[in-house]
């Protein structure tokens, strides 16, 4: 059995605002408007569907595996853009990244307060 994870949505007061956000951090570009959803493709094909939503948002999650290269460009994206990151998922680390397996990883909020991240290795592929 062959099983893919295809897409999945992104709740956003500002869609179009949220999906910019995320595609100028991770350098890539927001797709044409698909019915409700400004969608955000990954380069391996996943889609971030990014679809409005009223009331309270529960933040997510999502983590991004990237190259060392492109950890450097979306880490200096952060910095220029000011936003504060952490090198924990609990955000007790702030200003600094980790080195989780012989890589490098940090976390950082989108404007809905989802917790991205970006890190080099996959956690538990060791050092």
């Amino acid at each position: 059995m062959t099983v893919n994870l295809n897409h999945t949505i992104v709740a956003a007061r500002d869609k179009q605002a949220s999906a910019k956000f995320l595609a100028d951090i991770l350098g890539l570009r927001v797709s044409p408007d698909f019915g409700p959803f400004a969608p955000v493709e990954i380069p391996n094909g996943v889609t971030l569907d990014y679809m409005e939503a009223s009331g309270t948002i529960s933040p997510q999650h999502y983590a991004f595996l990237v190259s060392e290269d492109d950890f450097d460009a979306i880490f200096a994206r952060i910095g220029d853009a000011g936003l504060t990151f952490w090198a924990d998922p609990m955000h007790r680390h702030p200003g600094e990244i980790n080195t989780n397996d012989g890589g490098r990883g940090t976390y950082f909020e989108d404007p809905n307060g989802h917790n991205l991240e970006i890190l080099t290795r996959p956690y538990g592929s060791g050092a």
